[in-house]
């Protein structure tokens, strides 16, 4: 059975919709099959995957409003093998009124994911950038939740609440969550301030931290606007290799 990966955080900006797209396109190159869902209205993992997110018909959101099959709203990636896509659009922000009178709403996107759980070695999700029904129908439908942290002064702000949501989750609708752990982002090795970031979350987090550390490298931050994940835009960037190694990294953990 394959392994269901939430991409989180709850503060913007700290590099979880790139982690989510060129995780899943490293994942994919080393061979792995891999579903990625967009579950952020912004629908910027779509678009970074080369799609056009105005012009898809069907969405996720169309699968969450039992309007679509599965099929209907899974597109094969034409720029990396083994990767399907879930795409979505600004369509999805009105799934938090329209779930708020549904039964069981907290598990609609997991009783539609189960159907296909085992057709992928890896399903990756990319919440939207808040604690909403949508973060909560992807925790329900996860094995394990990743956090990307940004090495920057605030790089612990909000990561107790989200915490704290996920043994609230684990407690009460998912009891099969866990944390996966951490992956730094936008390291500046130039600056004494990542290295002290990354030390002070050593410190205060008692969870797996990825030995991995994604550099702030201008390759990475191009990419989205191309269409393509790092390893195709730029396969021998310094950003590219480092989503490689975190890709090996989590396809090799055997504590989960």
């Amino acid at each position: 059975m394959g392994r269901t990966i939430v991409i989180a955080n709850q503060k913007g900006g700290v590099g979880k919709t790139t982690t989510a797209i060129n995780l899943a396109a490293c994942i994919a190159e080393a061979g792995k099959k891999v579903l990625i869902i967009d579950l952020d209205p912004q629908g910027n993992t779509t678009s970074g995957l080369g799609l056009n997110k105005n012009e898809i018909e069907t969405t996720v959101y169309d699968l969450i409003m039992g309007e679509s099959s599965l099929k209907e709203c899974m597109i094969k990636s034409e720029v990396v093998e083994n990767l399907t896509i879930m795409p979505a659009n600004v369509n999805l922000a009105g799934a938090e009124i329209e779930l708020a009178d549904v039964k069981d709403r907290e598990y609609v996107l997991k009783n539609e994911i189960d159907y296909i759980r085992d057709d992928y070695d890896f399903i990756i999700i990319d919440c939207p950038p808040s604690l909403n029904v949508l973060t909560v129908n992807a925790m329900t439908t996860a094995d394990t939740v990743l956090v990307p942290i940004q090495c920057e002064y605030y790089a612990l702000e909000g990561i107790s609440q989200l915490i704290h949501t996920i043994d609230l989750i684990h407690d009460r609708l998912n009891p099969n969550l866990i944390l996966e752990g951490v992956v730094f982002t936008m390291y500046d090795a130039r600056t004494n301030l990542s290295a002290e970031v990354v030390e002070n979350v050593k410190e205060s987090l008692d969870t797996t931290i990825y030995k991995t550390i994604i550099p702030r490298n201008v390759r990475l931050a191009e990419a989205p606007s191309y269409g393509q994940p790092i390893n195709v835009y730029e396969p021998k960037s310094a950003g590219a290799e480092s989503y490689r190694n975190l890709a090996k990294e989590i396809i090799n953990r055997k504590d989960l």
